[in-house]
């Protein structure tokens, strides 16, 4: 291999990082192998190597991070051309594995049943995609009810307030207002054999 072939195949394998004065290259080489984009740049380049040929890894990582920054200010035409297309390829494989299904139905079965299954599992999955892309499109609206909790135990009623049951023992509310004194029958007296105002009969008048 040519000098210069050899050097642009090594500068693709290299990823550019900005230098940093107040991190060691260790820390930075850290922050490098843990940042989101650099991690799914390792990963489309494995995977996409045989379609695409040997990518740039400083490229790749600068093509995510642009995607990443247009969905945080709310751009989700990239993530929603995704599902689209994913969901297109699904459908494609599924046609392909049920196509496969069918040829092998009159003879071969187990064949036919492994493709059949394929094919479902490709159906299902783009039908999750379809259904990820709807919900993208149209987030379902929560409602919910406000509720402030402060500290200690305590008994939320979202609803309609309960109705307070009335005790059938309730005092006398003629006499809770009246202003008049009430009676007071005093203490219990003792029991005695006689009324002390009255003179036996049998002591005046014997029989």
């Amino acid at each position: 291999m040519p000098a210069k072939k050899a050097s642009e195949a090594a500068k693709k394998d290299q990823l550019r990082v900005a230098d940093d004065a107040g991190k060691s290259p260790e820390r930075r080489m850290a922050d490098t192998a843990v940042h989101p984009a650099v991690s799914a740049a390792a990963t489309v380049l494995n995977f996409a190597k045989g379609t695409f040929g040997k990518l740039e890894i400083t490229e790749t990582v600068e093509a995510l991070n642009d995607n990443v920054a247009a969905v945080k200010s709310g751009n989700l035409s990239g993530p929603e051309a995704m599902l689209v297309s994913q969901a297109h390829a699904l459908n494609a494989i599924f046609t392909e594995l049920a196509r496969r299904s069918a040829l092998n139905m009159g003879e071969y079965i187990e064949a036919s049943e492994k493709y059949m299954r394929l094919a479902l599992k490709a159906q299902a999955q783009c039908r999750a995609t379809l259904e990820t892309l709807g919900t993208l499109k149209n987030p379902p609206v929560v409602i919910a009810r406000q509720a402030n909790i402060s500290a200690g135990p305590q008994q939320v009623n979202n609803g309609a307030a309960p109705r307070a049951e009335v005790s059938s023992n309730q005092p006398n509310k003629l006499l809770e207002q009246s202003h008049e004194p009430r009676l007071d029958p005093g203490a219990p007296r003792k029991a005695g054999c006689c009324d002390p105002a009255l003179v036996p009969l049998e002591a005046s008048h014997r029989a």
